[in-house]
């Protein structure tokens, strides 16, 4: 029996008043999960990106996010935006700003949509999107007591900063 493909689905309308937020307080997955459940939602995907304590080698004690917020809230809606327009999913976006600790959720995604092929299509988008798009930036604390930038497009990661100096883009 062949099965049929999430695919044909495409030409769905696109979804409106998508959820695209920063946030200073914690994110609640749970309650962003909630915002997109529908009854003729069958599949709903999530992503839960965590602050670790590790990264490039290095001990990580804890980092700060910052960005300008009607840039990249406006540029995190587009995102979202699009994957509705490319998947019939429902789907919804935070990205926290401002200091956090290591195991803190800094970014969530959830996507609902009939078929899990379709959520789990636009919840990986959104994600990739988000870290190769929107001007948010990732300065990262470590246990030797340096500090740097964080480019999440650069293929090394991170780039030393010196004090009082902000990220290259």
């Amino acid at each position: 029996m062949k099965w049929p493909s999430s695919r044909r689905s495409r030409a769905a309308e696109p979804v409106s008043n998508p959820v695209a937020r920063l946030v200073l307080g914690p994110i609640d997955a749970a309650a962003l999960a909630a915002e997109v459940a529908r009854p003729d939602r069958g599949g709903v995907v999530s992503f839960v990106g965590l602050v670790r304590d590790h990264h490039g080698g290095r001990t990580v004690i804890r980092l700060e996010y910052s960005a300008y917020a009607p840039m990249a809230e406006a540029e995190l809606a587009r995102i979202v935006s699009e994957a509705g327009e490319r998947w019939p999913a429902i789907v919804a976006a935070e990205h926290r700003l401002g200091s956090l600790a290591i195991g803190d959720a800094a970014v969530a995604v959830v996507a609902a949509a009939a078929h899990r092929g379709d959520a789990f299509e636009a919840c990986r988008h959104v994600i990739e999107q988000i870290k190769a798009r929107v001007p948010i930036w990732k300065r990262e604390y470590y246990a030797d007591g340096s500090v740097a930038w964080v480019d999440p497009t650069a293929a090394a990661g991170a780039a030393p900063a010196a004090a009082g100096q902000g990220p290259s883009r």
